[in-house]
């Protein structure tokens, strides 16, 4: 869950524009094996190839990341169907990557008219910890495959951890009332997270980069080793109909976690700033 609220939610994770990227295994080959099913359409206005997001990340006083999510120009085709990659890279820096170093890699193809991933790809390396994640997943017989023979059942519109942030951004707030609440369901970790998040109102939120029209949201995260609360995580997303993350801030046990926007370009629509 922690991997997800500081990944996914606000999209913790960290590159440089301009870069080529590139998934670094063959992509798999996935067919239809259900006659005549088909996946449903997904009204996206909210983001297009191109985009690049990027976040600077602040552990209490300190400056510990920078983050940016891509989508690149690729057109991939999967199981038949358009594509859209994603790639983020994640960093630490400055006196935080020296006591606990952070080099992750991120990737989803997502599927460009259903808004749901075919490819996840996960390399972590945080603070000496290392591991791959590699899953493939099957919309058409609700499977997904984590590899070494592993196959577990799925529900229509599973997410992973990286797709579930740009399925989010294509739901239709426009009549959101406070106290609604929005839920997907995400296959981390060989198992099935129900994430919610409540609607909370609208604020004007500044940053480096200017001051948003915003829509407030807290994310129900579980009470335990991480948050004292249930509404101890707050994210606010543009009032337009980009939805892109503007801040999250976090109150965990530890301390606090802040996430802000840095830089933008390549977005769908124009963006809600307050001259």
């Amino acid at each position: 869950m922690k991997k997800f609220i500081l990944i996914g939610s606000i999209a913790v994770i960290a590159g440089a524009a301009g870069l080529s990227f590139q998934i670094e295994k063959p992509l798999p080959q996935i067919t239809n094996d259900i006659p005549g099913k088909e996946l449903p359409v997904i009204n996206n206005e909210a983001f297009k190839r191109g985009e690049l997001l990027s976040y600077r990340l602040h552990y209490g006083i300190m400056d510990a990341g920078i983050a940016t999510l891509v989508i690149t120009d690729e057109e991939k085709e999967i199981a038949g169907r358009k594509t859209l990659h994603v790639v983020g890279l994640g960093v630490s820096k400055g006196t935080f990557d020296w006591f606990f170093k952070v080099r992750d890699r991120y990737e989803t193809y997502i599927d460009e008219k259903s808004i749901v991933p075919w490819l996840f790809v996960r390399h972590v390396d945080e603070g000496g910890y290392r591991f791959d994640q590699n899953y493939v997943f099957n919309h058409y017989s609700e499977k997904v495959n984590v590899g070494n023979g592993e196959v577990f059942p799925i529900e229509p519109n599973m997410q992973d951890m990286l797709s579930a942030f740009y399925n989010a951004r294509s739901m239709d707030f426009s009549n959101a009332k406070i106290g609604n609440v929005y839920s997907i369901n995400c296959f981390m970790d060989k198992e099935v997270w129900p994430l919610k998040i409540k609607f909370m109102g609208r604020e004007n939120v500044t940053t480096d980069v200017g001051t948003f029209k915003c829509l407030k949201f807290c994310p129900i995260v579980q009470k335990g080793r991480i948050f004292k609360h249930e509404e101890d995580l707050k994210v606010w997303i543009s009032d337009d109909k980009n939805h892109i993350p503007v801040k999250g801030q976090a109150n965990i046990i530890v301390g606090s976690v802040k996430v802000e926007l840095a830089k933008y370009s390549g977005l769908a629509n124009p963006v809600a700033k307050v001259d």
